[in-house]
């Protein structure tokens, strides 16, 4: 039997876990809480329960995203960086660029081979992020995940100038009162959001094929705007969300195939779940 891997992605939103051997056989997604380690057994639960596997039959773990560091049974600690390069690749190997963007932060990532070659982030502001959408939703009483449809049906974009989460907010309810549309508006959001994140991913000289990964993925109105200001398509994975998770499961892989091509077994270095309850 083959070994298999998992990879679990502790971001500041959400959490997701990977099960693989040489291809994916089980995944999990759903919100981070406040306390990660219990969060962090919950999900590899539920991951190998759906895989119908036990917590014996993982050879090796890699944990990666904002709360890495409390995943107590990992064997390894990987930055979300290197994650995303390597599932990206996996699942589209012509990718050079990589946009990603979180509930808290957004990134831009050049890959080659797999390997990263530069980055950028923004982790200093929610303006570009998926939280600033967040806000924004709230303010307009419309579902976060209805955000991208409704653009579509948009008359044209509001232009929205303010460049920071509470003075465009603000400036949203205004317009609102003013009689602009919601659709507009949103659509003006999206426009927004898309003009920060190129000025960001565009400090690393932008080579197609662009993947973007994260939630802001799933907003088809964000993607168009992004397409917009990059001038070309936009490549979606078939999940986004788990790309980070798949990569950390990828980097478990190479790192036990390299101990066995040389004969060894890696020693598990993690607590072991039963092991990790006591860490909770």
């Amino acid at each position: 039997m083959s070994p298999y891997f998992a990879g679990i992605d502790i971001g500041s939103t959400m959490t997701k876990v990977v099960i693989m051997d040489d291809e994916i056989v089980a995944s999990i997604i759903g919100p981070t809480g406040p306390e990660h380690r219990k969060l962090a057994n919950k999900v590899i639960e539920e991951a190998l329960i759906k895989a119908a596997l036990s917590f014996e039959d993982l050879a090796y773990i890699v944990a990666t995203g904002y709360g890495r560091i409390n995943v107590p049974f990992a064997d390894r600690q990987v930055t979300e960086i290197t994650c995303h390069a390597k599932g990206i690749h996996h699942l589209l190997p012509k990718v050079k660029t990589i946009v990603d963007i979180g509930g808290q932060d957004s990134k831009g990532i050049k890959i080659s081979n797999g390997k990263v070659t530069g980055f950028v982030m923004n982790d200093k502001c929610a303006a570009g992020t998926g939280r600033f959408l967040e806000i924004i939703a709230d303010s307009l009483g419309v579902p976060l995940v209805k955000l991208g449809e409704i653009s579509l049906t948009a008359d044209k974009a509001a232009e929205i100038s303010s460049t920071c989460t509470v003075f465009a907010e603000h400036e949203v309810i205004n317009k609102l009162s003013g009689g602009e549309s919601v659709a507009n508006l949103v659509a003006g959001i999206h426009e927004s959001v898309a003009t920060r994140v190129y000025a960001l991913v565009n400090k690393l000289k932008i080579e197609p094929e662009v993947a973007i990964t994260g939630g802001g993925a799933k907003n088809i109105g964000l993607v168009k705007a992004l397409e917009h200001k990059f001038g070309f398509p936009i490549v979606v994975p078939p999940e986004p969300l788990i790309t980070g998770a798949l990569g950390a499961a990828l980097v478990g892989k190479e790192v036990y195939e390299k101990y066995a091509s040389e004969g060894l077994v890696p020693t598990r270095s993690g607590h072991g779940l039963e092991e990790a309850r006591l860490f909770s």
